[in-house]
């Protein structure tokens, strides 16, 4: 069995301690060192090369934002996932984390069954997305951003009809096998076009790509 290994990285020790409950408890992840802001998260991730950071954005001194791009920049194509806690889904600093290529977020109220399931799904690869906050978001900014700001991310990718169909899908929030039963794809086509979508826009997961999606108008934030 193939164990994951999760950083924690949160200023608050109670909530550090409930998080390493839930993940010790299960037979297949282990919590394998705690930061106490994002400077040592950094220095941790290094030193440790853990699967999963779950971090806090909120955290005294070096914030968990500055912390979340130093470690994916740091990692490269081998950097952790990293999964953003919060208190509050509407808050700038978790879509900034997003946009910067956290694979998702979880409320700090999430039930335990819950987060142990997210850390499995981002350690496999996938993103944990969240659709309807992610389009909450992206509508709070678009009323400040003037049309076009962004440069047309995706208008400039050059997707085909079916990658641009797959991406509609994916700000859904719809799974790969649900893409599949949507277009009547097998998934492994449909993987095959996730990849050149994300390949084309210059992101590393769906979450960034989701976040493009709705930034370049392709997809509005007030709905499908």
């Amino acid at each position: 069995m193939t164990v994951i290994e999760v950083l924690l990285a949160d200023d608050e020790e109670l909530i550090r301690a409930g998080l390493r409950a839930v993940l010790d408890a299960q037979p297949d992840l282990r919590v394998v060192g705690e930061a106490e802001d994002g400077a040592e998260a950094l220095a941790m991730a290094r030193a440790l090369r853990p699967d999963v950071v779950l971090m806090d954005v909120r955290m005294p001194g070096v914030d968990g934002l500055a912390a979340t791009r130093a470690i994916l920049r740091d990692g490269g194509a081998d950097a952790p996932r990293i999964l953003v806690v919060t208190t509050f889904e509407a808050d700038d600093y978790v879509y900034e984390a997003l946009r910067a290529g956290a694979a998702g977020f979880l409320l700090k109220r999430t039930r335990p069954a819950e987060i142990a399931r997210a850390v499995r799904l981002v350690a496999a690869g996938e993103s944990l997305l969240f659709p309807a906050a992610i389009r909450r978001l992206a509508a709070d900014r678009a009323a400040d951003r003037p049309d076009g700001a962004d440069g047309g991310a995706v208008a400039r990718a050059g997707l085909t009809g079916r990658e641009a169909e797959v991406l509609r899908l994916m700000a859904r929030g719809l799974s790969n096998a649900e893409i599949g039963g949507q277009l009547h794809l097998g998934v492994q086509t449909v993987k095959t076009h996730v990849s050149a979508v994300l390949g084309k826009l210059g992101a590393r997961d769906r979450t960034q790509a989701v976040i493009a999606a709705y930034e370049s108008g392709f997809v509005s934030p007030a709905g499908d």
